[in-house]
Formats: C-alpha cells, sequence, structure tokens
C-alpha cells in the first residue's frame, strides 16, 4: 500500500506544480519574450504532471520506464524554463525561488523513481 500512496501524493504534487506554473504563465508580462518563455515552461510543467500520470497506467515495466523517462526530462527542462525566466530579468528571482525548487525535488524524485525501475 507504501508505493500506492506515494504514486497517489506524486500525483498531487506534479498537479500542483503545473497548476502554480499556469498562475506564473497568466501573470507573466505581454510582451513576445516572456510569453515565448512562459509557453515553453507552461508545456512543460503540465507534461510532469500527465506523463507521471500515464507511467502510473503502464502496462508494462518498459512502458513504465519510458514515461517516467519523459517526466523527468520535462521537469529538468521546466527548471531550464525557470532560469531562463530568471536569468533574462524577466521575473524577480524571488518570485521564482519555490517553483525552482519545486522543479529541482521533482527531477530529483523522478531520477530516483527511473533508476529504482532500471533495476527491477
Amino acid at each position: 500500500m507504501k508505493n500506492f500512496d506515494f504514486a497517489e501524493q506524486f500525483k498531487v504534487r506534479t498537479k500542483i506544480f503545473a497548476l502554480r506554473v499556469i498562475k506564473l504563465f497568466q501573470a507573466l508580462p505581454k510582451d513576445s519574450e516572456a510569453q515565448i518563455l512562459g509557453k515553453q515552461l507552461l508545456r512543460s510543467a503540465t507534461s510532469v504532471a500527465a506523463n507521471y500520470r500515464a507511467a502510473c497506467r503502464s502496462r508494462s515495466k518498459a512502458e513504465f520506464a519510458a514515461k517516467i523517462g519523459v517526466a523527468l526530462e520535462e521537469a529538468d527542462e521546466s527548471l531550464f524554463w525557470l532560469e531562463m525566466l530568471e536569468e533574462s530579468e524577466i521575473i524577480k528571482p524571488s518570485l521564482l525561488v519555490a517553483l525552482k525548487q519545486e522543479a529541482y525535488e521533482l527531477t530529483a524524485i523522478l531520477a530516483t523513481i527511473r533508476k529504482n525501475a532500471a533495476k527491477k
């Protein structure tokens, strides 16, 4: 039951991350640079949640590993786009600290899940 509880809690966590990014996107300046970077972030962050959810419904170990791999790539990409928004000075760094930390943690957790899945 422990793995099921973790899976359900992590589904919620990735979905909350996606929702937080949606709210960030809605608050971005309307200039083209902010919108382009924001849309990239929006795609990758929502993909983390969608691919983790798909992994939980996978029909095989190979399918699970593939979906976890995609979710991991998207979490890392989300971190990249958050860094770009910060380093391009579109958003104040202080406003991104929590989201960047969450993206980093999601990346680390997904990397561990992928590593453990490969052992099985």
